[in-house]
């Protein structure tokens, strides 16, 4: 009796995860948006007019941009995952019980967020490296024209 009920608070404090989670990747879908807006203006001259600021205050702002988008590379696709496998268990059980709308639903759920988990990953990913490349150029810009922050 123990053992079930221990099994039923698991499987609903998993099944109360689902929508902090989807909360998660869209929070993450716009964040990656805004970062993509962010790059952009960087690339069109924020990071020229940055420079005139000195080494010490480039470098502060590189850190934060890097940090952001190496928390959204790592949380997109963990969120995505975590979206993916909470559906399956009721999904599963509905497939037991012959209830295939629900296991249907629960699928749809599953691999749109693990799409979007990956989508979110890759995105930030790619504008991390990027983003250091640009930063280190710049930074040698810095030493070379002998402006220090």
């Amino acid at each position: 009796m123990i053992h079930g009920m221990a099994l039923g608070i698991l499987h609903n404090l998993v099944g109360w995860l689902l929508y902090p989670v989807l909360v998660g990747l869209a929070i993450c879908l716009l964040v990656v948006l805004w970062e993509c807006g962010s790059a952009l203006g960087e690339r069109l001259g924020a990071l020229s007019r940055m420079q005139s600021h000195g080494a010490g205050f480039f470098e502060h702002y590189a850190l934060r941009r890097l940090e952001r988008v190496d928390l959204l590379a790592r949380s997109g696709p963990i969120l995505g995952l975590m979206g993916t496998l909470i559906p399956l268990g009721p999904g599963l059980s509905a497939l037991g019980s012959g209830d295939i709308d629900l296991l249907a639903t629960a699928m749809t759920v599953a691999f749109d967020t693990t799409v979007l988990g990956l989508l979110i990953g890759l995105v930030g990913y790619g504008l991390g490296r990027v983003r250091r490349r640009w930063y280190e150029a710049c930074l040698q810009q810095i030493e070379q024209g002998g402006v220090h922050g």
